[in-house]
């Protein structure tokens, strides 16, 4: 006799295992065979509703959100996402409703960005529900993009634009603040969106191999992860403040109230990427991402140095920051 749970997994995990691999969610286990001269790439990482996401958020942005936090995490290696596992914990009182929608975004983030389910477990929990993927993805042999490599000279980009999913969140709590700032309804449900829905940069996965000395996604905030770069690369880095690329509803919050432009900067959720290399390969690295949409901004570079990086404000002074990234401790 099939368990509860048995039945779960067969009417809403099971229709999402379509790689032979899988074994239709039937095994203990699964199995993946990379392409001929390829290395795996391995990430995990979780997302605890009520905490990375609010009470209220549908579940399928839970179950989006678990997926493109490790996703971001590939791309930021240069590589490319194959398959995942999910194990998830549901609080008691969740229906058939409720899976629906979880499964439903799952569904539609593994057909976005090629990534098949392999499998993984379901578990109860008196807690909020809570969900960990393991992210498997490849590279050709010996090419993953590390944090250690960047090189004094190396010139530092960031993609896309930095402190809308912090500034989501701070307005997230206060939606006083939008008549603060001067926002339209517009950049409201833009800076709202890019925090409840990371965009992981996986397109540019080829592009950053063949250009990037180093490279890491900005989960924490730009300048706490700048300084993990530089740290394990053992160099530093002066960045201009002023050429860090802020959205028009980000620098129309700046301009209202700037701390702001501090929580822009240490507040996390970008998703984005850092990354650095040879200021000649800099023109070839933006014509390319440029192509698949997504812009990459020069911020500063990299110098000789164990110090932290340097944010250097429009008067020629280095900004102090009490905290330079989000940390769970």
């Amino acid at each position: 006799m099939e368990s509860a749970e048995d039945r779960l997994i067969a009417r809403f995990f099971r229709p999402l295992a379509t790689h032979p691999g899988a074994l239709g969610l039937r095994d203990d286990a699964a199995f993946l065979v990379p392409p001929a001269g390829h290395d795996l790439v391995l990430k995990t990482d979780a997302v605890v509703a009520g905490i990375h996401t609010f009470p209220d958020d549908p579940p399928s942005a839970l179950a989006r959100r678990a997926l493109r936090v490790n996703l971001s995490d590939l791309a930021a290696k240069g590589a490319k996402p194959a398959a995942f596992l999910v194990s998830a914990a549901f609080p008691g009182d969740i229906d058939e409703a409720w899976l629906q929608s979880f499964t439903d975004g799952l569904r539609a983030d593994a057909e976005a960005f090629g990534c098949a389910l392999m499998g993984g477990d379901t578990d109860r929990t008196p807690g909020p529900a809570t969900v960990a993927v393991f992210m498997v993805g490849w590279v050709p042999h010996g090419e993953m993009v590390q944090r250690a490599g960047a090189r004094a000279g190396d010139a530092v980009l960031v993609t896309g634009t930095i402190g809308d999913a912090a500034l989501g969140l701070v307005l997230r709590k206060e939606e006083g603040l939008a008549r603060q700032w001067a926002l339209t309804e517009a950049q409201c449900a833009f800076l709202l969106d890019r925090y409840l829905l990371p965009q992981p940069r996986v397109s540019l996965a080829d592009i950053l191999r063949a250009h990037a000395h180093a490279a890491m996604d900005i989960s924490d905030g730009l300048v706490g992860d700048l300084a993990k770069l530089c740290r394990v690369s053992g160099v530093s880095a002066d960045i201009d403040v002023a050429r860090i690329p802020l959205s028009e509803a980000g620098r129309r919050a700046v301009e209202a109230d700037a701390g702001m432009l501090t929580t822009a900067l240490t507040g996390g959720d970008d998703y984005e990427l850092i990354c650095v290399m040879a200021s000649d390969r800099v023109d070839s690295f933006r014509m390319q991402a440029e192509r698949v949409g997504i812009p990459a901004t020069v911020i500063g570079r990299i110098v000789a140095g164990n110090e932290e990086p340097r944010f250097i404000d429009g008067q020629g002074r280095a900004m102090a920051f009490v905290r330079g990234s989000f940390s769970h401790f």
